[in-house]
């Protein structure tokens, strides 16, 4: 499937930006779920600064729940965000320590617990780049083909 050009790769990260014509068009990958989760948290803030000029001076827990994969993700990515904009901490790394499927009835419910390592934004120190104002729901999904990947666009 066609997914567009791309105009940024991170092999290290594993993340991709691809063309989008005004937000940020992200697809993520993973040999997991886990670090599928880890890396699409990475492009986050790889979209708002240059993540290789942070140090990992504070860390931060980070929880989300959701109902299915893609829930999952936006609720991860919006507890992410939610950190930055609450405290102004920029991750330089993302671990997932816990991720959980449990069944409650006829539905499954997921939910992962992470820390984030980084430090303050400083202006100063750090070159930002554009400030994403949501996570969004537009050409999200989650695949699995030889690996697992997320596509999900971000609103700057």
């Amino acid at each position: 499937m066609y997914v567009g050009k791309i105009v940024y790769t991170d092999p290290k990260r594993r993340f991709d930006f691809l063309e989008h014509i005004s937000d940020v068009y992200v697809r993520a990958r993973g040999d997991s779920v886990i670090s599928l989760l880890e890396n699409a948290g990475v492009a986050l803030f790889e979209t708002m600064v240059d993540t290789s000029s942070l140090q990992e001076r504070i860390s931060r827990d980070v929880e989300a729940e959701g109902f299915d994969l893609e829930n999952l993700l936006y609720r991860w990515l919006e507890s992410l965000l939610t950190l930055y904009y609450s405290e102004r901490i920029m991750c330089r790394d993302i671990r997932v320590n816990r991720l959980v499927v449990e069944r409650q009835g006829e539905e499954l419910r997921y939910s992962v617990i992470g820390r984030c390592l980084g430090e303050f934004f400083d202006p100063a120190r750090h070159e930002g780049r554009v400030e994403v104002k949501a996570v969004t729901y537009s050409l999200m999904r989650i695949v699995k083909e030889d690996e697992w990947l997320a596509y999900f666009v971000l609103d700057i």
